[in-house]
């Protein structure tokens, strides 16, 4: 497995072995196979801004937003893009008493569990998305 990370902010630092180990940890608890290339890249709001709007239809920024580039969907995910506002991530550190890096671990884990299939669209997707996020980001 490939796993390339891309900082294209100033903000905060970005520690590319911690996201590499934690992308790991995700990936083998919840036994995840076929996966061969996930790009994560920090971005700023107004850049995330943008893929929001192109891709979703969604005129702000957000904290992530994770695609599956697989060509063959018998494959499960063998290609993936996930970014991350680290804007956000600051944003919400001083909201959740948190830190910008947590916050960036924690979109991280939420954009992988987003691959591979969990949804938090209603309040039981959303409790179990956010228990899963809290076994990796707290471990």
């Amino acid at each position: 497995m490939k796993i390339t990370i891309k900082n294209l902010q100033k903000k905060i630092p970005i520690y590319p072995l911690r996201i590499k180990r934690t992308i790991l940890k995700v990936l083998s608890s919840e036994k995840a196979k076929n996966f061969g290339e996930i790009t994560v890249c920090f971005l700023n709001d107004s850049a995330i801004k943008k893929l929001n709007k192109k891709y979703l239809g969604k005129d702000d920024p957000t904290d992530v937003l994770a695609f599956d580039l697989s060509i063959d969907p018998q494959r499960s995910c063998s290609l993936a893009d996930i970014f991350i506002s680290t804007d956000t991530a600051i944003k919400n550190a001083g909201i959740f008493k948190t830190s910008p890096a947590k916050e960036s671990e924690l979109y991280v884990v939420h954009g992988i569990l987003h691959l591979l299939g969990y949804d938090d669209r209603t309040i039981k997707q959303k409790q179990l998305m956010h228990k899963r996020e809290a076994k990796y980001v707290n471990t």
